[in-house]
């Protein structure tokens, strides 16, 4: 299979740089099975979804994952973007810099420039509520590097960064960060913290629209999915099947997945909010011989046409990038010819695209 084949035109006009309000999106329909397409708006969901049907969730909170500094002690800026959740470990330098007995942080990390940030290269992020020290301690394979971070006054190290980061809005979003995206580039779901990309699909919900929908007899539960820089990863191979997706991890809760079950053995639907959480699911369900049990993983799953799905009977998704894994995903569950058809008709009618563009659900 060419990945060429899921490519499509799409005048950059479309691809959203702002966000709608919270619910008012555009909502495009596609009948998996007639390739019917209709347009409706977020807001019909409680309308568009059948009691019984179960929405699931991702909980995952993005964490401000890109830090602006600059390296100790010649002044030179520093860029780095965080590229998970960071780990604990012991206090050594690698660079002579005494390092005080206080908490100590690990993570994976993108930094710029690159080339002169070698192990034991130190970089100071600084701010009014304090500031944080990073030290370069490994390279690792394109351009990641892992560091190891602390804060000058021992506080904590997670806080202190979510204090002084800023948001790691995606790439294809050509503008600085705002005081504004900190809220809207999170779910009303957004627990647990972990994430350097929002689950999109969340991110049209509200309260208000989840109380309608519990009006209408549709359930939700949640499950968490961390999402990791490679979900904007670019197919750089011709053959789909010789690409490989990064691994990201995933927990399930015992209620969650009773949820699913229940559902599952009553023949209701089940409605994934976004490719991660269908990512979650149908890895779940991978390892559990078709039933999604409780637990953690680490989801490595590629879907592209072919798969056979075990989770899940609907998906609320985004618009994605041409040839990117995720709208292979998508043509995976309702089938290539009649997503690129969808896609087409939403270049025609103007549809937003990509983080903070509009939807599509398919059923």
């Amino acid at each position: 299979m060419n990945t060429s084949d899921f490519d499509f035109e799409l005048p950059d006009e479309l691809i959203a740089q702002d966000a709608q309000p919270r619910g008012t999106s555009r909502l495009l329909v596609l009948d998996r099975a007639t390739g019917a397409v209709r347009h409706e708006s977020v807001a019909d969901l409680p309308s568009i979804l059948r009691a019984g049907d179960l929405l699931v969730v991702n909980n995952t909170r993005v964490f401000a994952a890109r830090l602006l500094g600059h390296r100790v002690p010649s002044g030179g800026a520093v860029e780095c973007l965080l590229l998970g959740p960071t780990d604990s470990m012991s206090p050594r330098s690698n660079s002579g810099f005494r390092i005080p007995d206080r908490e100590m942080r690990t993570a994976e990390a993108l930094v710029h420039p690159g080339q002169k940030l070698k192990p034991g290269a130190l970089v100071r992020f600084e701010g009014p509520a304090g500031v944080l020290i990073a030290e370069v301690i490994a390279r690792r394979f394109q351009g990641r590097r892992t560091i190891r971070l602390w804060s000058e006054s021992g506080g904590d190290v997670d806080t202190l960064i979510d204090v002084l980061g800023h948001v790691p809005l995606p790439p294809y979003i050509k503008r600085a960060d705002t005081l504004a995206d900190r809220e809207r580039y999170q779910t009303v779901f957004a627990r647990v913290r972990g994430s350097v990309a929002a689950p999109t699909a969340g991110l049209h919900f509200t309260p208000e629209l989840l109380t309608a929908l519990g009006g209408a007899g549709v359930e939700h539960t949640e499950v968490t999915l961390h999402v990791g820089y490679g979900t904007f990863k670019p197919v750089r191979v011709e053959r789909v099947e010789d690409h490989v997706v990064d691994p990201e991890h995933y927990d399930i809760a015992a209620d969650a997945a009773n949820a699913i079950t229940r559902a599952r053995n009553d023949a209701r639907r089940i409605v994934a909010v976004g490719t991660t959480t269908t990512r979650a699911l149908e890895d779940a369900a991978l390892r559990g011989g078709g039933r999604v049990m409780s637990g953690s993983g680490t989801a490595s799953i590629f879907m592209y046409p072919g798969h056979q799905f075990k989770a899940i009977d609907a998906l609320l998704t985004n618009f994605h990038l041409p040839a990117s894994s995720l709208l292979m995903l998508v043509a995976a569950f309702a089938g290539k010819q009649r997503v690129l058809a969808a896609y087409r008709e939403a270049v025609e009618r103007r549809y937003r695209f990509y983080s903070y563009g509009d939807a599509m659900l398919i059923l």
